[in-house]
């Protein structure tokens, strides 16, 4: 009932149209929005954004896809690139509170290219 004054209003008052499929009352640290989750920040008394737990996890896929050792390319451009899509994820997340969750990311990031280094350096003729 509460969702419907509401989808009515919306739609007469400001003349958007609603997706009822898409649209839901819920509670913020519910709720997925543009990539951005929410939690309640007990000490200020009011919800804060986060990225979102998918968001995370797709950024770590595409990082661990341009650290794969395998893929033979110059250490400068895979710093090149990785540099790219850390900035722009960075960029994009900037209001959000994230600092655990890049630490955690930079000590596995730094160890992967750490093994990358490793693995370019293991051939038989710089032994």
């Amino acid at each position: 009932r509460v969702m419907y004054t509401i989808t009515k209003w919306i739609e007469h008052k400001l003349g958007l149209k609603v997706n009822a499929t898409k649209t839901h009352i819920t509670r913020p640290n519910k709720l997925k929005y543009l990539g951005f989750g929410f939690y309640y920040d007990t000490k200020d008394k009011k919800y804060c954004a986060r990225p979102h737990a998918s968001s995370i996890q797709r950024f770590k896929r595409k990082l661990k896809q341009l650290t794969i050792r395998k893929n033979t390319m110059a250490l400068n451009e895979r710093i090149r690139q990785l540099n790219q899509v850390i900035r722009g994820w960075i960029n994009y997340y900037s209001i959000c509170n994230m600092k655990t969750h890049m630490m955690n990311i930079d000590k596995h990031l730094r160890t992967r290219l750490r093994v990358i280094i490793w693995k370019q350096w293991k051939v038989p003729s710089k032994r």
